[in-house]
């Protein structure tokens, strides 16, 4: 839905609300045309229900207002004496078109001064868990999700099983886009397995969906900071709109709004405006090569000969860091190794060689982004490749094409038509396009066993989630009893200097302190 589109429709719900409850606003001693005016109609109506006026503040915050309403409509109904249970049941069945009927219908008194407190004790629970859900999804849509690494594409700096705290404040929060959904789930409601939002996943259908006209446009909250280059980033992966995600063609087979695309981890190894070119496996920006944090563990493939000679596995995992891979026939092993690991590795004395597997220059793989074969580009030798930086122009040509057919079509909603020669953009015959957002090219440190940005190509700002800040809990899946924790990871910090430093027993000590203070103030107390 357009802006013009949703200020029609909050004109719409002020109509609704005033003819629901102008008799009321008067019967609490208000005046009626108080109930037409919008805002301020809702601040008058706090008064009424004898509820805090910041609670107005929530009733336009997308996600959370979906829990507002109905808590608005039974606190309305009840400040004119429609307390049972059956009232309750019927203002919510009706989305609040009950209050219609108190209005016309009844002959209802305002309860002045009415107790916000619970008659009973399920009355009680039921309004300290709603009120839970409400804090908790603030919390988790604008400040701060909690996320777990799915795969080992950043492997040696996150870890398959760490759990994570990903700021929202960070880069911006991003207001939710998808308006009817589930809230604190992603794409999928756990469990049920069922979608956790409305929406139509036809392509065809998508203009004419009902569900779809709900969706907000795109704002983001003001950020802290920009993201620099290596920074790790969660955002929602752009290709996810593809039946086939090994086929990164524009070309779509169904539609999943932005926030509800499956919420990736890498590594922002270029920003906007950079050239970024990977030579044998290392990357270079602007012609230079990427210098990395320290935290920052590149991996990548190597043949490991021992000339038929066995090497303990628990040695080559606690030793060397071998984490992937197997061995192979004739004494060979192919293990995934930082470059000082390999270094490392290759003292043993049963090693003979150690040899990065690396694809040359020149040998193309047809499954990467932009997918022309003549360009001859792999994994460990691509590019160089621009990254679109917003209000920059570049010059549109057959050739140079593949590289923002998506962009212009898909991340930047345009008509584009190929018709000989002529590019026709918006029914436009032009040679140029300028930008109008920033973008970023995501990696993983384990170079040759990632799926990023070198297989869909660019990530669009506004499919930013946020910042990995914290690690609150790490397991590993291949370990048993108590072992499965990763002690040394417990209240880590994603970012930093330096090895990093567990924060876990300085919490468990400020619980325990915690716990001693209340002991002795409900001692002193009693």
């Amino acid at each position: 839905m357009t802006l013009t589109g949703w200020l029609l429709f909050f004109l719409l719900i002020q109509v609704i609300h005033f003819f629901a409850t102008w008799k009321l606003y008067v019967k609490a001693g208000r005046k009626a045309w108080e109930a037409a005016v919008p805002i301020y109609n809702a601040i008058v109506l706090m008064q009424i229900i004898n509820r805090p006026k910041w609670w107005v503040i929530l009733l336009f915050i997308p996600i959370i207002n979906l829990f507002m309403f109905p808590v608005i409509w039974v606190e309305t109904i009840r400040s004119f004496g429609k307390n049972s249970t059956l009232d309750t049941v019927l203002v919510l069945i009706t989305f609040g078109f009950y209050i219609y009927y108190v209005n016309y219908m009844l002959d209802v008194e305002h309860v002045k001064g009415r107790s916000i407190k619970p008659k009973t004790g399920t009355g009680e629970w039921v309004s300290s868990i709603i009120f839970a859900i409400i804090a908790a999804t603030l919390v988790h849509t604008y400040f701060m999700q909690p996320y777990t690494i799915p795969s080992s594409s950043l492997e040696k700096t996150l870890y398959i099983g760490d759990f994570l705290f990903v700021s929202k404040f960070h880069y911006g929060a991003r207001v939710p886009m998808t308006t009817i959904a589930a809230p604190m789930v992603h794409d999928t409601i756990p469990l049920l397995k069922t979608k956790s939002y409305l929406f139509s996943d036809d392509f065809s259908k998508r203009k004419t969906a009902w569900a779809n006209k709900f969706q907000l446009p795109y704002f983001r909250l003001p950020g802290l900071q920009k993201i620099q280059r290596n920074d790790i980033v969660v955002f929602n992966q752009p290709a996810d709109t593809l039946l086939d995600m090994n086929d990164f063609y524009p070309d779509r087979n169904y539609y999943k709004p932005i926030d509800k695309k499956t919420n990736l981890v890498k590594r922002c190894v270029a920003i906007a405006g950079d050239s970024l070119e990977i030579r044998d496996g290392y990357v270079y920006i602007n012609g230079k090569r990427s210098v990395l944090p320290d935290r920052a563990k590149t991996q990548y493939n190597f043949f490991v000969n021992t000339g038929g000679q066995a090497i303990n596995g628990l040695t080559l995992r606690k030793r060397y860091g071998v984490r992937e891979g197997g061995r192979l026939r004739d004494g060979n092993y192919y293990v995934t190794l930082t470059d000082k690991e390999a270094a490392r590795i290759a003292k043993n004395p049963v090693v003979k060689s150690v040899k990065k597997d690396i694809k040359p220059k020149g040998v193309g793989e047809d499954r990467l982004f932009p997918q022309v074969p003549s360009l001859k580009w792999n994994i460990d030798n691509y590019g160089p490749i621009y990254i679109p930086k917003k209000g920059a122009t570049v010059k549109l040509t057959k050739e140079t094409l593949p590289f923002y057919k998506r962009i212009i079509m898909e991340y930047e909603g345009n008509t584009l038509l190929v018709n000989g020669d002529e590019i026709l953009i918006n029914g436009k015959d032009t040679d140029t396009y300028t930008f109008k957002q920033d973008y970023y090219w995501m990696m993983g440190d384990n170079r040759q066993n990632s799926l990023d940005a070198r297989f869909w190509g660019y990530v669009p700002f506004d499919h930013v989630v946020g910042k990995p800040v914290f690690i609150w809990f790490s397991w590993e899946t291949n370990e048993k009893g108590i072992n499965k924790v990763r002690w040394n990871r417990l209240f880590t910090t994603v970012n930093g200097s330096g090895e990093p430093v567990s924060y876990f027993k300085y919490f468990l000590g400020l619980l325990v302190l915690w716990f001693v203070f209340d002991f002795f103030r409900k001692r002193k107390k009693a």
